[in-house]
Formats: structure tokens, sequence, C-alpha cells
């Protein structure tokens, strides 16, 4: 309630501070391999269960968080998945407050492109780590939203076990605000 009542107060001051309304905020993601509304390369996409791609994690650049955040998170999330719950194809949590990217293919566990401390946790692949789009043959396309999520909180308590909709709980429990980019991806049949 006190963090909804912060963010309704500091958004009527930037209202009352500025000559039009806008939208309140300036936190974004861009990606030099990813773009909202454009096809996902090859590159990003997963390699097996009949998908020919690379599996390579895309770079991700942020800023414009509040001075508040304390953490970031990113998951990427295909909420047309045949399954009833959407697929969670990376969860990663931890980020300290003064990172502001993450490097191309930092999904990798075996390459450790992260500091120690962050924690990739399990995906609906049932491993840690970057799982790219592989919807099924010749279904419509599918949206993949990346989200980088200002957390108010140092580090979540949970480990890389712990399941996407585990992690999306505590999430949006902790979130100060959120970027996201939406890129789509279709299977030939």
């Amino acid at each position: 309630m006190i963090r909804l009542f912060r963010l309704v107060a500091l958004t009527a001051g930037w209202c009352l501070a500025s000559p039009a309304f806008a939208v309140v905020g300036t936190f974004s993601v861009t990606s030099p391999q990813l773009k909202t509304g454009e096809t996902m390369p090859l590159e990003q996409v997963f390699k097996g269960m009949g998908c020919q791609g690379e599996n390579i994690s895309p770079e991700l650049n942020w800023s414009g968080a509040l001075a508040e955040t304390k953490s970031y998170a990113v998951t990427m999330y295909d909420p047309d998945a045949p399954t009833g719950s959407g697929w969670w194809h990376w969860v990663l949590f931890n980020i300290p407050a003064n990172m502001k990217s993450l490097p191309k293919d930092a999904g990798s566990l075996p390459l450790k492109l992260l500091p120690e401390g962050i924690v990739q946790s399990r995906t609906d692949y049932g491993k840690p780590g970057y799982g790219g789009a592989c919807p099924p043959p010749g279904d419509k396309p599918h949206r993949y939203f990346i989200t980088i999520w200002a957390l108010d909180v140092d580090t979540l308590p949970l480990n890389s076990n712990a399941s996407g909709a585990m992690v999306g709980y505590y999430l949006n429990q902790h979130a100060l605000s959120k970027a996201y980019l939406v890129t789509t991806y279709q299977r030939d049949k």
C-alpha cells in the first residue's frame, strides 16, 4: 500500500511539473539482436526439440530505473505456448543494481559470463539457463516477452531450482517497475 501511494505521489508530482501529460518513467530495455514487433533471429531460437536455432541469449541493455532499485531480474516468457500456463524460457535474478546490461550468451551456464551471486533458475525446458523460442510446428506466431524487473530487494530467497512461476510470484511482490520488449517467432510447418 505504501509503495502504491509513493508511485501515485511520484506520478502526480511529475504530472504537475510537466507542461503536458506523458507516460511516467523512462525505464527501457534494448537489444542489438531483438526489436519489439520483429521476428526473433535463429541465433536466439532453441536448438533441439526439432528447432534449428543457436540458442544464444541476446545482449540486453537497460536504463532509467528508479533510484530506489536494489536489484534486477530478467525473464523471457511465451504466453502463447499451448500449455495453459505459458512457457518460461529464461529466468535470472539477484542482478546487482549497478549492472545495466547482460552480454550476449550470458544465458549459457558453461561460459560463466555472469558475476557470482546472479541466479539463473529452472525454465520450462527443465533446467537453468537460456532456452530459446521453439513453438510447435505450424502454430501461429508466438510472442516472447523479455522483461527487466527493477526490484525493491537486494536478493530473492530462491535458488536455481525455483520454477518460473515461483520466481514470477516474488517478482510481482517486489517490482518497482519493469521494462520489456516483445519479439515473435513462428516455426515452419
